[in-house]
């Protein structure tokens, strides 16, 4: 599926790509559609044409190069490239590379045949993994690498605002790493349901109320840990207040906005730390695949449709309208 120009996405060829030196070349099989794919097919984030979009994929390595990989393994791959030689690089913060690149964005992605990839890019997976799910395991990978920067403590309430997609990866990491109680923030009554069913031990709606019923389930004081996935000011602002003193919040969500109003004094006088994450690093994959393994994420509940690699441009408009009940999109690339 290439995307021509803006809104112009339309089926087509393009050369099958050829694994340079330390490349593997991977059929992909299903792929994810995420919030940056929209951006990139309604001219938001800027692009070279004609562009291949799609940074969530997973697939069957054809032609596996000098590698420990072999040919027929299911991997899932790690779309962020980095140069490796420097400065954030070699101090392990290879997500922060001036010169890195996303494949799907800067180089041609996963809603294609086929795809090629660095060696160290491509993380195997074992049988138990649906191969339908898989791609959500990139999703999962941003959501660990964001917590690693909070280190939740067992005992500790965690709140997680926003309960889509990864507001639900969320809740499972933190129960997972044994904060309690985990308490979801939402409007939405079929997420909240699905938040409880993941292991949330209190969900509770979004509004005026929300502040005053978070300091009640944590005897008064405020949660330990408050995750913000939502992205938007106001919830940035109740996010502080749903905090302790002496808390931690993490700004998960992407603040595109340029000013607005938040409880500064708030932020001194509780004197909380902030912390915000960005991507993940390629060490975080096998972490991500562990705990889906373990079975301590779920990753079927999540996902709301799956539809043909051809069917990408409808798939991808019902990012931009009324999400509803709607969670993960994926596409499986056999049905054609």
């Amino acid at each position: 599926m290439v995307l021509r120009a803006p809104w112009d996405l339309v089926p087509g060829e393009v050369s099958r790509p050829e694994p340079e030196a330390r490349q593997v070349l991977v059929r992909v099989t299903h792929s994810g559609i995420c919030g940056t794919d929209y951006k990139i097919y309604s001219g938001g984030i800027p692009v070279s044409y004609p562009r291949v979009m799609g940074h969530e994929m997973t697939g069957e390595v054809v032609d596996a190069g000098n590698g420990a990989l072999r040919t027929g393994d299911r991997v899932i791959i790690d779309p962020q490239l980095y140069c490796g030689d420097c400065f954030h690089c070699t101090t392990g913060q290879t997500h922060l590379c001036p010169r890195g690149m996303l494949i799907g964005r800067d180089t041609n992605g996963g809603f294609a045949e086929y795809v090629a990839a660095p060696v160290s890019h491509a993380f195997r997976l074992p049988d138990s993994i649906d191969s339908r799910t898989a791609p959500l395991i990139q999703v999962l990978t941003t959501c660990l690498h964001a917590q690693q920067q909070i280190q939740i403590v067992p005992g500790e309430a965690a709140v997680v605002f926003g309960l889509g997609v990864t507001g639900q990866l969320h809740v499972q990491l933190a129960k997972a790493r044994g904060a309690s109680p985990v308490i979801g923030v939402t409007r939405s009554a079929d997420k909240r349901a699905l938040a409880e069913r993941l292991g949330a031990d209190l969900t509770i709606p979004g509004g005026d109320n929300a502040v005053a019923q978070v300091r009640e389930a944590t005897g008064g004081r405020g949660a330990d840990v408050v995750i913000e996935t939502t992205g938007f000011l106001p919830s940035v602002a109740a996010a502080i207040h749903m905090a302790r003193s002496g808390g931690r919040l993490l700004l998960f969500g992407i603040i595109t906005a340029k000013e607005g109003a938040l409880p500064f004094y708030d932020l001194y006088f509780k004197e909380l730390a902030l912390v915000s994450a960005r991507v993940a690093r390629s060490q975080d994959y096998p972490a991500a695949i562990a705990l889906v393994e373990s079975g301590d994420v779920r990753l079927e509940p999540l996902v709301s449709n799956v539809m043909p690699l051809g069917e990408l441009k409808e798939a991808i408009g019902m990012l931009g309208g009324d999400s509803g009940p709607r969670m993960k999109i994926i596409l499986d690339h056999s049905s054609n």
